[in-house]
């Protein structure tokens, strides 16, 4: 079997991680489709089991979370109610935890946005975290119940609710926001760290970088399996390669997971 060279590994992955699509990864390296996306599936379950490993301990004081929208195989509507129900095609959410000061993502969760998932996701952040932290989410329903059911009380939460003009609504546009409103869930939270900005900050970051996440196009993800492995190498990229601009280091030197910017070869050297 053909083994590609790490500097071809890596010139692929470069091409997935700054938001070009399967088909145009093969036009611009020359390598086959099936070899982009072998390479997508070990490079990916690579980087989910290196954050699965050694992200955690986490001093973090300040941890934004919020939820971002894609769909798999085709939109919700367009999808049968036995795939919608497994889970494998239809509408996808991918649930990210960023620590507000080190801009690290400290734990993400791809699956439905349901109470299940809720309490899945708010479980896996709270095994990584050192210490009590501030929990800052939108106004999402399922984060009021599970946020306790995952901490047990130790954490100080709050939420930020946006108040939305719906009738100013278009079919691509999100409605004006008219009013935002804080509530205190749980603890004692500082009113003025109460904030998801950087968590929607990571949401642009996602649709800009992953292909996957562009809307109005045909870049969607078939696989749910692929899905995730895409955000795996997006996520590991993220913390570990890319120096955050007002940093000046990447998350995971912030955080102290790391002593010096990583490059693409060194999660080549996962595999």
């Amino acid at each position: 079997m053909n083994i590609l060279a790490p500097d071809k590994r890596a010139q692929i992955l470069n091409c997935l991680v700054e938001g070009c699509s399967m088909r145009s990864t093969t036009r611009l390296t020359g390598a086959a489709k099936k070899t982009v996306e072998r390479l997508l599936v070990s490079a990916g379950t690579a980087c989910a089991e290196y954050h699965d490993r050694n992200v955690r301990n986490l001093a973090t004081k300040n941890v934004q979370l919020d939820e971002i929208w894609a769909f798999v195989g085709a939109k919700q509507a367009n999808t049968g109610i036995m795939l919608r129900d497994a889970g494998v095609r239809g509408d996808m959410w991918t649930w990210v935890a960023i620590d507000a000061d080190s801009k690290l993502i400290a734990s993400w969760y791809t699956g439905g946005r349901n109470a299940g998932a809720a309490f899945y996701f708010l479980d896996d952040l709270q095994s990584r975290l050192a210490n009590r932290v501030q929990l800052s989410t939108d106004g999402h329903a399922a984060y009021v119940n599970m946020v306790p059911a995952a901490f047990g009380g130790l954490v100080d939460f709050a939420q930020i609710i946006k108040i939305y003009d719906r009738r100013s609504c278009g079919k691509y546009s999100q409605p004006a926001c008219v009013g935002v409103e804080k509530k205190i869930r749980t603890g004692t939270p500082d009113i003025s760290l109460i904030s998801t900005s950087y968590a929607e900050r990571q949401n642009l970051t996602i649709r800009m970088s992953c292909r996957r996440f562009t809307r109005l196009t045909n870049g969607f993800s078939k696989k749910v399996e692929n899905h995730r492995h895409a955000l795996a190498i997006h996520f590991m990229h993220y913390n570990f390669c890319r120096i955050h601009q007002t940093l000046r280091v990447t998350p995971a030197m912030e955080a102290g997971l790391t002593d010096h910017v990583w490059d693409l070869e060194e999660i080549i050297g996962l595999l």
